[in-house]
C-alpha cells in the first residue's frame, strides 16, 4: 500500500515555511509539518504568526505545489495553561488548512492537565484542527496508556488524538499491545525515525539523553534497533507518516535538500519494501 508522507519540522529545520513546502514538493512529500511556536523559550522555530507576508508566501507555495500543511507545533499544557493564548496559532492553522496540532503535556497534576486538554479541544473545534497529544517519557504524559487515559477522562472530544512517535514508543514503557489498544479514531498520523535501544546500549537512558536524541540525533529507519516493523504493523496501514529524522551533524554535512531526500527514500523503502 502506498503511504502518505509528511516532511516534519525537525527534518527540515533550516527552511522557512514556504521553503519547506517547496522542498517537500521537489522531493515527493505530500505534506509538511511546521513549528510556529518553540518547544521551549528561545528555542528554534519557524516564523509565520504575525507575519502576513510569510503567510501569503506559504499559502501561495501550497497553491503552486499541491503540498499541504499536516501538523503545527507546539502547544504545551503546563500549570497555569491558558488555551486562549494559543489562538494566533489556531488562526494560522485555519489559514493554512492544517490538519493537526501537536500537544505536549507538562502539568504533573493529571486532573488539571486533563481539564486543560479538554478546554483546548473545545477551543480548537471551530478551526478544524485535531489536538494530537504526544506521549514522551520525560513529560507528564510518559506513555500511550497515560495519553489514552487523559483523553478518555476528558470525555474523548471529537477532535482528540494521540500522536505515536517511534522514538518515544521505544524509550517509554509502551508496548505493541498498548499501540493496538488505541482507538482508530484517535490516530491521525505517526512519526518515524530510528535510534539505539536500551538493549543495544545495555542500560537505561537519562531524561537528558532522551531529549538530546529526540531533538538532535535521530537515525534513519533501519540504522538503530527500534522495532519499527512491529510498530507500523500495529498501527493502521493507511495512517499518514511524518518523517521526523533530525541528525544535526549529518544534516550539516549533507545539506538540507539531500538529507530530506534520504529521509524520505529510506522511510519509504522501509515501509513499502515492494514499492
Amino acid at each position: 500500500m502506498s503511504r502518505i508522507y509528511s516532511l516534519a519540522y525537525l527534518t527540515s529545520n533550516t527552511c522557512t515555511p514556504p521553503q519547506a513546502v517547496r522542498l517537500a514538493a521537489e522531493l515527493g512529500y505530500a505534506f509538511v509539518g511546521l513549528r510556529l511556536l518553540p518547544n521551549a523559550a528561545g528555542a528554534p522555530q519557524q516564523f509565520l504568526i504575525g507575519q502576513p507576508e510569510v503567510l501569503r508566501e506559504t499559502v501561495a507555495a501550497q497553491r503552486d505545489t499541491g503540498v499541504g500543511i499536516f501538523d503545527l507545533e507546539i502547544i504545551r499544557i503546563a500549570e497555569g495553561f491558558d488555551a486562549r493564548s494559543y489562538l494566533p496559532l489556531l488562526e494560522a492553522g485555519a489559514a493554512l488548512k492544517a490538519k493537526a496540532v501537536l500537544v505536549a503535556g507538562d502539568d504533573t497534576d493529571e486532573a488539571r492537565l486533563t481539564d486543560g486538554y479538554a478546554r483546548l479541544c473545545e477551543l480548537m473545534q471551530p478551526y478544524g484542527l485535531t489536538a494530537d497529544l504526544e506521549f514522551m517519557p520525560w513529560t507528564a504524559v510518559p506513555d500511550a496508556n497515560a495519553a489514552l487515559r487523559i483523553i478518555n477522562t476528558a470525555g474523548r472530544p471529537a477532535n482528540a488524538g494521540i500522536l505515536v512517535d517511534a522514538l518515544h514508543f521505544d524509550r517509554s514503557s509502551t508496548t505493541l499491545d498498548d499501540i493496538r489498544a488505541i482507538p482508530r479514531e484517535l490516530l491521525h498520523y505517526a512519526q518515524i525515525c530510528d535510534a539505539p535501544t536500551r538493549a543495544q546500549r545495555g542500560s537505561d537512558f537519562t531524561g537528558e539523553e532522551m531529549i538530546h536524541a529526540a531533538r538532535c540525533e535521530r537515525l534513519l529507519p533501519g540504522e538503530g534497533g527500534i522495532d519499527l516493523k512491529g510498530l507500523f504493523d500495529a498501527l493502521p496501514q493507511d495512517l499518514p507518516v511524518s518523517v521526523e529524522v533530525v541528525h544535526l551533524e549529518r544534516m550539516a554535512q549533507l545539506g538540507q535538500t539531500e538529507w530530506a531526500r534520504q529521509c524520505l527514500a529510506v522511510s519509504r523503502a522501509f515501509l513499502e519494501p515492494q514499492a
